[in-house]
């Protein structure tokens, strides 16, 4: 199925959403309803889409939930989320359905394999400026937003042989971060969870990274997966940026609040 910008047709697929019988909201953060920023901590979802999101937490049989790579104690903090909120956070391996963290168990020799990889990586980014290294619970990322395109290519590359050197580390990339994992999660796994968990009748999924793909992958007949931004994708539709994303949002919002 072909990816489509046509404001006719996403227009329609909002429409459908809107009479879902349980809908879910699921959205990747950074990129897709905040904009993608230097300082990572300092990301927010922009005004529009938030005004939007909390209209549709107040209607009956909607949620909404954010899917993102980010470790769940950050994601918590970006999305100002309170106790309530449905959160996958590491790209699946932390959920968070009630209000309470899933604890992800590592072993002491996955714990020994981590330390010895962050080892590597901190050195390469002290000898990377502008290069960041972020631990998450089942793994490592290198950030390399705002460094030479050859300059991070050559951080990646010592990267990832220092993973292989380690052995037993699975390599995601993303948008100017390269990440290493000990255990094997995916958002598509995450909104599956979230489906199962809402019992969800239709399904929106945005995201603009490659690790989205897994989101779309998992789309059933009726459901709506959106990509934002440039780049292959399986997603059915496609839209500029955030404020698109917002504008989309507030669309479906009022329409489900007429349905309402």
């Amino acid at each position: 199925m072909s990816t489509t910008t046509d404001t006719s047709e996403i227009e329609r697929a909002v429409a459908h959403l809107a009479d879902a019988k349980r809908l879910l909201v699921a959205l990747d953060f950074d990129g897709t309803v905040s904009p993608l920023v230097d300082t990572p901590s300092e990301s927010r979802v922009i005004p529009e889409a938030r005004a939007a999101l909390t209209a549709l937490e107040r209607m009956p049989d909607t949620w909404v939930a954010f899917v993102s790579g980010r470790p769940l104690d950050g994601l918590v903090r970006v999305t100002e989320a309170d106790d309530s909120a449905l959160l996958i956070a590491s790209h699946g391996v932390e959920v968070r359905l009630t209000g309470g963290g899933v604890d992800v168990g590592l072993t002491d020799t996955e714990r020994v394999r981590l330390a010895a990889l962050a080892a590597d990586l901190e050195l390469i980014v002290s000898e990377t400026p502008g290069s960041k290294l972020e631990r998450k619970p089942v793994g490592l990322g290198l950030h390399t937003r705002g460094v030479e395109p050859d300059v991070a290519r050559a951080a990646d590359d010592r990267a990832r042989e220092a993973a292989q050197r380690r052995g037993g580390f699975l390599e995601r990339a993303g948008k100017d971060i390269l990440e290493f994992a000990v255990r094997d999660a995916t958002k598509g796994d995450g909104i599956e969870r979230l489906r199962k968990h809402v019992r969800a009748t239709a399904v929106l999924y945005a995201g603009d990274d490659v690790t989205d793909e897994d989101g779309f992958a998992v789309m059933h007949a009726g459901d709506v997966g959106v990509k934002v931004g440039t780049g292959r994708t399986a997603a059915r539709f496609r839209v500029a940026d955030p404020d698109a994303v917002a504008a989309l949002l507030t669309r479906l919002a009022e329409l489900r609040g007429h349905v309402a």
